[in-house]
């Protein structure tokens, strides 16, 4: 096998092994495999996959914050004091929704029941767990107008963070672009094509957090 071939083989296997997302939106899937892999294809692959992750933290962040319903991913993150270390609750226990405004957290172990009390006590969302022998019970009062006001302040904060993130990526990957340029590695034109990609990137995963940011405003404020 020719060393083409080798190279093309590798970014497959790249792309295989990272732990994210691709879809049929995605530009450099459609670019890189089946391609010779150069220094700038290293650069625009791990800025595409932080990226990625970064709309990823959005969303379980967005998943913590109240809307009208009940949701497992309200309260599946907060971190729990037990054992000696810091666990989410998702994993000391089952999270249900029996129903639209109830959350039904159902502890594996039973002495972690009280620990987990405490964290959802002190997690600031404004939640009265009630202890019902091994079980744990979320009634989730109605939001007042002011409130989810409040929520939508939250969200946007987390929004904007992430789209300050993804800037930093789309910095990294630019700087880096440069280095390899400097040292012969690859050249102007590949460079200018690169920071046109970057900046594609940049343009597309902060439009996905605005989409998010826009439903999750939704859910707030829908009564």
């Amino acid at each position: 096998m020719g060393r083409a071939g080798v190279r093309g083989d590798t970014v497959r296997l790249v792309f295989k092994s990272l732990p994210v997302r691709h879809d049929k939106h995605c530009r450099l899937c459609h670019r890189l495999l089946g391609s010779e892999r150069m220094p700038l294809d290293d650069i625009l692959l791990e800025a595409e996959e932080k990226m990625l992750k970064t709309e990823d933290v959005v969303q379980r962040e967005f998943a913590g914050v109240r809307t009208g319903k009940a949701s497992p991913g309200l309260v599946e993150n907060i971190l729990v004091e037990v054992y000696g270390s810091h666990m989410r609750i998702r994993e000391l226990a089952g999270i249900t929704t029996p129903e639209p405004r109830m959350l039904l957290i159902q502890p594996w172990d039973a002495s972690t029941v009280h620990p987990i009390e405490k964290a959802i006590q002190k997690s600031n969302l404004g939640l009265n767990p009630a202890v019902d022998k091994k079980f744990i019970r979320i009634v989730l009062p109605e939001l007042s107008e002011e409130r989810r006001h409040e929520f939508v302040k939250v969200v946007k904060k987390m929004a904007e963070d992430g789209r300050v993130a993804i800037r930093h990526v789309r910095r990294d990957a630019l700087e880096a672009l440069k280095k390899e340029t400097k040292q012969g590695l690859i050249t102007e034109d590949q460079l200018e094509h690169a920071e046109k990609e970057v900046q594609k990137l940049t343009d597309q995963y902060i439009g996905k957090i605005d989409a998010h940011l826009a439903h999750k405003e939704k859910e707030i404020m829908t009564v």
